[in-house]
């Protein structure tokens, strides 16, 4: 099997990237940056929204032996552009309107007429909001940090 073509590769790291930033966001936050850029595209649903369980697994130490945790609920959807880009959305929980609008985005950022105008419109301001949280609690743990120290007693032996 070949190597993707460079730019296969950087779309395929612009959609990662997309994906894990819409993922900590909520469903209302996407609807209204999308409503700021406007006319989008027409698209219809390949896969409407729908929820179901995925197995969790894990490993202790992060290199053990794998087990399973559990199950959780994932909701996923899959949405086509007029133009014929397809994008996938699945996010944890049952919220079915998330992820139709992270399939929607998914889709957008594989044209170049949005791709850059969905990063830069609804990507980058959730991501400095979930930045900015994520350095509120930093700041938060690293206040409550307690340092540990030892006396010696200094006696000869």
């Amino acid at each position: 099997m070949s190597a993707p073509a460079p730019e296969d590769a950087d779309l395929q790291q612009r959609r990662r990237a997309v994906m894990a930033v819409l993922a900590g966001s909520e469903a209302a936050e996407i609807a209204r940056h999308l409503d700021r850029i406007g006319a989008l595209p027409s698209h219809e649903e390949l896969r409407a929204a729908e929820s179901g369980l995925v197995m969790v697994r894990g490993r202790m130490g992060g290199d053990g032996a794998p087990f399973n945790i559990g199950e959780a609920t994932v909701t996923r959807a899959a949405v086509r552009l007029e133009s014929g880009e397809t994008g996938f959305g699945h996010v944890l929980g049952r919220d079915a309107g998330k992820a139709r609008l992270v399939a929607l985005c998914d889709a957008l950022v594989q044209t170049a007429d949005y791709r850059k105008v969905v990063e830069r419109d609804v990507v980058a301001p959730i991501r400095e909001r979930l930045d900015a949280a994520r350095e509120r609690k930093a700041e938060q743990v690293a206040a409550t940090k307690v340092e540990f120290f030892t006396l010696v007693r200094g006696e000869d032996t």
